[in-house]
């Protein structure tokens, strides 16, 4: 059988044995919306929540509106015209309204990326900055949070005199869903602050998973977080297959988060009947697959239906690299995974973006990983407690060979969007 795997920009075409593989799991049948301009209208116009946000826009001085960097393809282009035209026209002037982009700890976004992220018109007309989660000295300190995380939150949102965060919801290998409070942390929040939120003491939580909200720390913390900063209104979209709107929720930043959420829970939840030999998938394609740090996304999104010492073979574009310098060390400094997670564990180590390569850990326990790229030679791969292959074609080749004729293979080609589970 033919698959397109999302791949990069252009996908990439496998072909799979038709006797092994036992499902493809994709998003659920939805209709896009007819008319996304009037859905955004009256959303807006009627939030879950809070007033409307003409109302609460009328009499504020200023706004500070948080949206999405590189990695999350929001469509701000179609979103934030009616945004910024009901700031204005309730009396905030345009040199008082800044687009801050929520790059939480990657690297900021500029020149052509803030025209991909926002549209030409919006990146030209109005005032963009990016958040600097390495500079504690832009974050304001908000005390500390239940569970003992310390609150720095960029300071040009915490004394706006609006607050709005525009975003997506979809599913999240730690926070349950993306979306919500997670625009403000880890979005603009500071490194002291990540670094406590993504420690082992939430990671290894059971809970703190995909898909789960409920008992789910990561979830739990985050929101208080967002709360304490304080959030006047969010907009958040759900995104079908081909990224096109299905729903827009906004509003109180809870309410309309869990409304979304229960939306795109029917939408992005597949199953299989038992638990597969081998799992085919992606990173989604561009822009989450650019790196190894957000390919490990799609192999923790395979797990929940590759059985013990099964294998994960995931295709990714992988363009810019492993990830962040600090990120890349870790590969050099750690033999094996486990020295790694035993080392984490003492409260005097820290290194920024090790929670990524704690999620690895996570996979690689239960299988193992096979990685498809022309992005990353093998030599480098293969440092990278993965395996290379040259096509996906090779390595289903190898696994079958691994374990034999009657291995079961299932394939996710929209790979961490879809909600992989066992019936």
């Amino acid at each position: 059988m033919r698959v397109r795997l999302e791949y990069g920009r252009q996908g990439l075409d496998v072909e799979l044995p038709d006797a092994q593989v036992v499902r493809t799991l994709a998003y659920q049948p939805a209709q896009p919306l007819a008319d996304p301009v009037t859905a955004l209208a009256q959303v807006l116009a009627r939030p879950t929540g809070t007033p409307p946000l003409a109302a609460l826009a009328a009499g504020k001085r200023d706004a500070c509106i948080v949206v999405c960097d590189i990695t999350r393809p929001v469509p701000n282009a179609l979103m934030l015209p009616p945004v910024l035209a009901t700031l204005e026209q309730a009396g905030i002037p345009r040199d008082k309204i800044l687009i801050l982009i929520a790059t939480g700890l990657h690297r900021p976004n500029e020149g052509d990326e803030l025209v991909e992220i926002l549209g030409p018109d919006i990146a030209r007309q109005y005032r963009v900055e990016n958040h600097h989660g390495q500079v504690r000295e832009e974050h304001t300190f908000l005390g500390a949070s239940p569970r003992g995380v310390p609150m720095w939150i960029d300071s040009r949102y915490v004394q706006a005199d609006l607050k709005i965060t525009v975003g997506l919801i979809e599913p999240h290998l730690m926070a349950g869903y993306s979306g919500g409070r997670k625009l403000i942390c880890p979005g603009i929040a500071a490194l002291d602050t990540v670094r406590v939120w993504h420690s082992p003491q939430f990671l290894e939580h059971p809970r703190a998973d995909c898909g789960i909200l409920d008992g789910n720390p990561v979830h739990e913390e985050n929101t208080w977080i967002g709360r304490r900063a304080g959030c006047d209104f969010i907009l958040n979209v759900v995104l079908d297959d081909h990224r096109r709107p299905l729903k827009f929720v906004a509003g109180d930043m809870e309410a309309a988060f869990l409304e979304g959420v229960a939306y795109v829970r029917q939408v992005v939840t597949d199953h299989v009947d038992e638990l597969v030999d081998i799992v085919v998938t992606s990173s989604a394609g561009y822009p989450l697959d650019t790196t190894f740090y957000q390919s490990i996304k799609g192999m923790t999104g395979a797990l929940p239906i590759v059985r013990p010492g099964g294998t994960i073979i995931i295709a990714a574009s992988l363009s810019e690299g492993v990830g962040s310098p600090p990120f890349a060390r870790l590969f050099e400094e750690f033999s094996d995974l486990e020295t790694f997670v035993q080392r984490i564990q003492s409260t005097d180590y820290f290194v920024m973006d090790q929670w990524q390569l704690e999620e690895l850990a996570k996979v690689r326990r239960r299988a193992h990983v096979t990685m498809v790229s022309d992005g990353l030679s093998p030599d480098v791969l293969n440092r990278l407690f993965v395996r290379s292959a040259p096509t996906v074609e090779h390595a289903v080749a190898q696994a079958l060979a691994a374990y034999g004729e009657r291995a079961t293979i299932a394939v996710i080609p929209k790979g961490p969007y879809v909600l992989a589970q066992v019936a």
